[in-house]
């Protein structure tokens, strides 16, 4: 018996309820987009909500992860969309897919580019004219401790990200203009990171002496304390962008 994957009670692979992405969804379906490229992709259940609310669409997932992308196109399968619905286990970087009229790029924008610049760039590249961008994108809320990023993620540093007035900022000088600006809320967070770990919590708890017991639980508690620590410092945009079009 192997520990359950941390993704299992996950809805979406980010801090977002349902009642957010419904307001996403109906959004972003107004625009009426035809073609949808998901940038980080997942399982991608954000891209078939979009394509359930438009029926003319089409999408298109991007990823790395083999197992994520199985899980989406089961997703597909199982809603009848597996005709407008592909995913592809490949990098995003300097990607010949696109340009589409709705990019999706949540949590992902790491994927396109080293530097935030670089990827609003591609982001920009990527959509068409007359389509959007939605940009789900870390920020902090308060400039974190030294102790602080000691006890996030490896290497952590407060260059990881903006706060999110100079997030903005950034996004305007690549060519956007942001139509709908929203932040994750607490419980969100709450929600996600606990249903992130739910699993392996239940099975630590059950199988104590498990031979993959110890490794599993330096994992989860690493995670815990993380996550813990950044809770309320770090924030998550998301962001509707309407590219800028050329001055005629």
């Amino acid at each position: 018996m192997t520990p359950p994957r941390r993704s299992g009670r996950l809805t979406f692979h980010g801090p977002l309820s349902e009642a957010r992405a419904d307001q996403l969804v109906a959004r972003l379906a107004r625009n009426t987009p035809t073609t949808v490229l998901d940038i980080g992709c997942g399982w991608g259940e954000l891209m078939l909500r979009v394509l359930e609310a438009t029926p003319e669409a089409t999408g298109l997932g991007i990823d790395l992860d083999a197992d994520d992308l199985a899980r989406g196109r089961n997703a597909a399968e199982q809603r009848g969309l597996t005709d407008r619905a592909r995913f592809l286990e490949e990098s995003a970087t300097n990607t010949h897919h696109g340009p589409a009229d709705l990019v999706l790029c949540v949590g992902a924008s790491q994927a396109l580019g080293d530097q935030l610049p670089k990827a609003l760039a591609e982001l920009r590249r990527l959509v068409t004219d007359h389509g959007r961008v939605l940009l789900g994108e870390g920020f902090w809320q308060r400039p974190p401790t030294e102790a602080e990023l000691s006890r996030m993620w490896p290497d952590a540093a407060v260059t990881d990200h903006h706060d999110l007035t100079t997030l903005t900022d950034l996004v305007i000088e690549a060519g956007f203009r942001p139509e709908w600006t929203e932040t994750a809320s607490l419980d969100e967070w709450e929600a996600f990171e606990s249903a992130y770990q739910a699993d392996a919590e239940v099975w630590l708890a059950e199988h104590p002496g498990h031979p993959l017991a110890a490794e599993t639980r330096r994992r989860v508690d690493r995670h815990r304390a993380a996550w813990l620590t950044y809770r309320g410092v770090l924030g998550l945009a998301y962001l509707t962008l309407v590219p800028v079009r050329a001055a005629r």
